[in-house]
């Protein structure tokens, strides 16, 4: 009698490639960036609540959100603009022409927006800026050139919480360049939370055209391409619907474009005109929050990756004169940022522990930019020494590629660490990272094509469960 060996059947060709492109697929600086991001997400939540550690942040630290698990007007559109970009998003990118792709960017950045926040109905658009600490009751109630002119004499002095006319939360927290912005909202009759929120998103709906062109300018047309899709879809638009701070984002995205055109453009004349308009742009972006002048950072590394140095002068000056401007109608800046942070020690800030926040920090930006940044990140700067050097003479082809978007992510990365450091800012960051986000999501360009594909999913599936599981204040 004879047996028959029931040996297991041996794998197949496409056994052995699929094992083995989940291999590469894991063994990446990709992988390792998901996963710093994954450890400080999950730990930032975790240690308060095992160690009994009060961070003084509502029930889902590091955010400013609790948890309040709902299904709303907007959540079908959102499931279908998450699902229809992760399937034709890069497609598209692709093969439309650059002014469609530019439109498709803005038309998707809106829709992607509006549909997160309807999750909320009405409310999710029309409530917030209305919030006591918020910027609407203040605007409207400059309704002059006599009380513009007062309001800015009296800026410094209204920043003391000792004051009895202090002023609410996000104005002392800023420069007058941001409650003037929803002044001029008001000025032109968009005077309700609504019409203000929608104006808002209106607005910050351009942040994604602004880079993309950029990097075109700069060269780098086939990766803005790759990396549209990421500057359009992910969890940073819960926080740049209705949010000032993304108003800031854009201000300054448009003002390194305009940096970006003024180092690429031969004539003088223009060259001088362009940097002007990027010196105006950042100057005023500065007068909108304390922590922009770290945009320097970022213009430094596109001096550095079109080797100009000629539109310097013209963009200093140009920003130096909105400073001046603002310190002739009475508001000084350098008196404006000591008062701040002695109202932010002797308040909540002084509570919450450095310990905890110079980390958390970071967890804030990985719920605000989505994982698949630090997997865009983590593949920059992963490069070797020698690759580095390369880099840094590339000129044209796709090294230039490579170069434009890496000088571009340290440049971010290095903002970010300074805004860390620094200690200024000790929780709420999820929206302060705002004007900082796109630049590091411009690291997406140089991913893999597989993790491309990964790391939208990714940045969709965050974005649906944080606006639908977490209720935050802004």
């Amino acid at each position: 009698m004879t047996t028959r060996s029931r040996s297991r059947p041996a794998a197949g060709p496409e056994a052995g490639d699929a094992d083995g492109r989940l291999a590469a697929l894991i063994r990446t600086p990709a992988m390792a960036g998901v996963l710093v991001g994954v450890v400080l997400m999950f730990l930032a939540w975790l240690l308060p609540a095992a160690w009994n550690w009060n961070v003084h942040m509502r029930s889902w630290p590091p955010l400013h959100a609790y948890w309040d698990p709902r299904l709303g007007p907007g959540t079908v559109a959102a499931v279908a603009i998450a699902v229809l970009g992760t399937v034709y998003a890069a497609r598209l990118a692709d093969v439309l022409s650059w002014r469609r792709l530019l439109l498709a960017s803005y038309v998707g950045s809106l829709a992607w927006m509006v549909s997160l926040a309807m999750v909320d109905g009405n409310d999710g658009i029309g409530v917030i800026l209305d919030y006591k600490f918020e910027y609407m009751n203040t605007a409207r109630s400059i309704d002059s050139w006599s009380k513009l002119s007062t309001m800015l004499h009296e800026y410094v002095a209204r920043i003391d919480a000792d004051n009895p006319n202090n002023w609410p939360t996000h104005i002392s927290g800023h420069p007058p360049g941001a409650v003037m912005f929803f002044i001029g909202l008001v000025a032109i009759g968009l005077s309700s939370g609504l019409a203000a929120g929608w104006a808002v998103i209106v607005v910050v709906g351009t942040t994604s055209v602004a880079v993309l062109q950029t990097l075109r300018v700069l060269g780098a047309e086939a990766a803005a391409r790759r990396a549209a899709p990421f500057l359009v879809l992910g969890p940073a638009a819960i926080w740049m619907a209705v949010s000032a701070d993304a108003v800031f984002a854009t201000v300054s995205a448009w003002g390194m474009c305009c940096l970006a055109v003024a180092c690429t453009r031969t004539a003088y004349r223009a060259m001088a005109s362009w940097a002007v308009a990027a010196g105006l742009l950042l100057g005023y972006a500065v007068m909108m929050s304390y922590g922009l002048p770290l945009l320097g950072l970022l213009a430094v590394a596109i001096l550095v990756i079109t080797r100009r140095v000629g539109p310097l002068p013209w963009a200093a000056g140009a920003g130096l004169a909105v400073l001046l401007a603002f310190y002739a109608a009475g508001f000084s800046w350098l008196e404006a940022l000591p008062a701040l942070h002695e109202r932010q020690f002797r308040g909540v800030a002084a509570n919450r522990p450095q310990q905890y926040y110079l980390w958390g920090n970071l967890a804030a930006l990985a719920w605000s930019a989505g994982l698949a940044m630090f997997a865009g990140v983590a593949t920059v700067l992963g490069r070797r020494w020698s690759s580095w050097r390369s880099l840094l003479f590339a000129r044209d082809g796709q090294d230039n590629q490579t170069r434009v978007v890496s000088l571009l992510v340290v440049g971010a990365v290095l903002m970010v660490l300074a805004a860390d450091v620094s200690g200024s800012s000790r929780g709420e960051v999820e929206r302060i990272w705002l004007p900082f986000v796109p630049w590091l999501l411009v690291g997406t360009a140089l991913l893999p094509p597989r993790w491309r594909r990964v790391g939208l999913v990714l940045q969709v599936v965050l974005a649906l469960l944080a606006q639908h599981l977490l209720h935050p204040d802004w």
